[in-house]
């Protein structure tokens, strides 16, 4: 028999599904906004999950999945909704799909950085209420050229980062991160400590996962360290930041802007306060959104599954 490979939504690119049945009888769940109540009925005699949303993979999980489970993988580069540990304990391989998605991603962090600083949502709301100015002092923005960029999180994307604002005429690049990489180097990035980033930079950008360390970093006080003039940017995780901390900050000019690819709560509800303020330039976690990143991630999801049924090693495993 065909080792059996659950996939957690019908909307995963064909070419995933494609290479998944040359070797896998693959069942789909077909609900594109698949609920875990729908995710935990089908999953149990499967020996490959295919995570195409961040469904919650813990101990219940694992428990109604039964001994059958062999692999786990979650077409996404990040994996706070995966209990790793629990996972690696039972004996199951964990799959995901790093680095495909670090040019896409790059570039809505610069997409943000430039709305931002731009005042682009802001002047698109003038332009709607007909409030739209001619003099001179009117709606300015910041420049990127000339300012200091930090970056916190210096992996794959916060190197991307830099390399694609290189070209704007940036002063300075400093990062923050556990310790210094030599990719600083050669990108001419200098390392400095949290605070001091804060203090220095124009820019700010957040590109870190989520985990005990950086969650809800961003807060009132960190805020409260920044340039009045600084423009905000996170395109990590949503849960990084202290929203309410971050509202204040916006309403009270503490900072200057924000781009936000992610939130917490995702996806805000229509009348939030984040949703309000015309400082805030919000997509509603678009990093991935193409047509050519997400084909690649769920081709990469599907290999890593396959390579575990054959005792291979992962294509990406953790």
């Amino acid at each position: 028999m065909k080792p059996r490979v659950l996939v957690t939504s019908s909307d995963v690119p064909s070419e995933a599904i494609d290479l998944l049945r040359t070797k896998c009888d693959v069942t789909i769940i077909h609900n594109i906004m698949s609920t875990r109540e729908d995710v935990l009925q089908a999953l149990p005699e499967h020996d490959a999950i295919f995570i195409a949303r961040h469904h919650n993979v813990n101990s219940e999980f694992l428990d109604i999945a039964g001994p059958t489970l062999k692999i786990v993988s979650t077409m996404s580069a990040g994996y706070d909704h995966l209990d790793v540990p629990e996972i690696k304990r039972r004996g199951i391989k964990v799959g995901y799909t790093p680095m495909v998605l670090t040019a896409s991603v790059a570039e809505i962090a610069i997409l943000l950085t430039l709305s931002a600083a731009k005042r682009s949502h802001e002047g698109r709301l003038k332009l709607q209420q007909g409030e739209v100015e001619s003099n001179l002092r009117w709606l300015l923005g910041q420049d990127v050229r000339g300012s200091t960029v930090g970056v916190v999180g210096f992996g794959n994307i916060g190197q991307a980062i830099v390399k694609r604002l290189k070209g704007f005429e940036v002063d300075r690049f400093i990062y923050t991160d556990h310790s210094r990489k030599k990719e600083g180097n050669e990108l001419g990035a200098h390392f400095v400590s949290l605070e001091e980033l804060l203090q220095q930079s124009d820019f700010v950008i957040v590109a870190v996962p989520l985990n005990n360390e950086t969650r809800g970093m961003f807060n009132d006080n960190t805020f409260g360290k920044m340039k009045k003039t600084a423009v905000f940017v996170n395109i990590g995780r949503g849960q990084v930041v202290n929203t309410d901390a971050l509202v204040r900050a916006l309403r009270n000019n503490t900072i200057f802007a924000a781009g936000l690819d992610v939130t917490d709560p995702e996806p805000l509800s229509p009348d939030h306060e984040l949703l309000k303020l015309p400082n805030a330039v919000i997509t509603p976690h678009l990093g991935s959104a193409t047509v050519k990143t997400r084909r690649d991630m769920s081709i990469i999801a599907a290999q890593n599954i396959l390579n575990g049924l054959e005792g291979k090693p992962l294509v990406y495993e953790l």
